[in-house]
């Protein structure tokens, strides 16, 4: 860890790479939080999927996982440039022979191909044997906070990461459009598990719509466990009808619900 690559050392670049990783998840999840969870409770309360709210000792446990999954990522990013300095990956940090129509595309390739590999990685580390030793970690938040946004056991944090080495490895890819696809990823898993539906009613059903994931999927996929595996895209799970049976209508109820009409027992209940 001491070796220098470009001017900086292994250690120092694996704690700038932790430092950006802590202080995105600050922001992204930690906002959210406080927003959803503490500043406008009462106010969001009737768009909570679940009924009820986490305890403090489950919070914790989402910060103290992820903020270990932010090291392993941190260790592996320092692998992959280890990898690109000797030429090993596809990464490269100019735009000479590469168009900025290139650069956009690559981005949204990176996005699709991410959406895939999650998908198929998920399922996987849902088979017998390897979900108690992968991804049951994950699965504690049965109903997951901002904060479990990257709540994952070792090995699910080094195939999260992974997805980055395939790429890096399967065709060019400016280094930026990897840190925006970074940014992209971790705002979509901050909203994934918010624990409240901010799409209005129909959304999972309008022919321009019904593509995307929304918080009320992700969040059966906490509450039920073996439906749901998308991540960005709801096409997977339609194709191999992996949709929770009910998660047209859980959506549609969250989203129909009025903040009026949500009794003040009720609200005092949730809260």
């Amino acid at each position: 860890m001491t070796s220098t690559i470009q001017g900086i050392s292994y250690l120092e670049r694996f704690l700038l790479v932790y430092g950006v990783l802590l202080l995105r998840y600050a922001i992204f999840a930690g906002l959210l939080y406080l927003l959803f969870y503490t500043w406008k409770k009462r106010n969001f309360l009737y768009k909570k999927i679940q009924h009820k709210f986490p305890e403090p000792e489950r919070v914790w446990f989402e910060i103290k996982y992820s903020l270990s999954t932010f090291a392993i990522f941190g260790v592996m990013a320092c692998g992959l440039h280890w990898l690109t300095k000797n030429g090993y990956t596809q990464i490269y940090t100019d735009f000479s022979g590469r168009s900025v129509g290139y650069f956009i595309v690559s981005l949204i390739g990176m996005i699709v191909v991410h959406d895939t590999y999650f998908y198929f990685t998920h399922r996987l580390m849902h088979l017998p044997g390897i979900f108690e030793v992968a991804h049951k970690v994950h699965h504690r938040s049965h109903n997951p906070t901002p904060f479990a946004s990257f709540s994952f056991h070792p090995i699910e944090a080094v195939v999260e990461f992974g997805i980055i080495y395939v790429v890096a490895f399967s065709f060019p890819i400016h280094s930026f459009v990897i840190l925006g696809f970074t940014m992209f990823m971790m705002a979509n898993n901050v909203l994934g598990h918010l624990g409240f539906e901010l799409y209005p009613k129909g959304f999972t059903k309008n022919k321009l719509t019904f593509w995307l994931n929304t918080s009320t999927n992700h969040n059966m996929h906490h509450k039920y466990v073996n439906c749901n595996y998308g991540l960005y895209f709801n096409i997977w799970d339609r194709l191999l009808k992996t949709n929770h049976k009910k998660y047209h209508d859980t959506f549609d109820e969250v989203a129909s619900r009025k903040k009026e009409v949500v009794h003040e027992a009720e609200m005092q209940q949730l809260a």
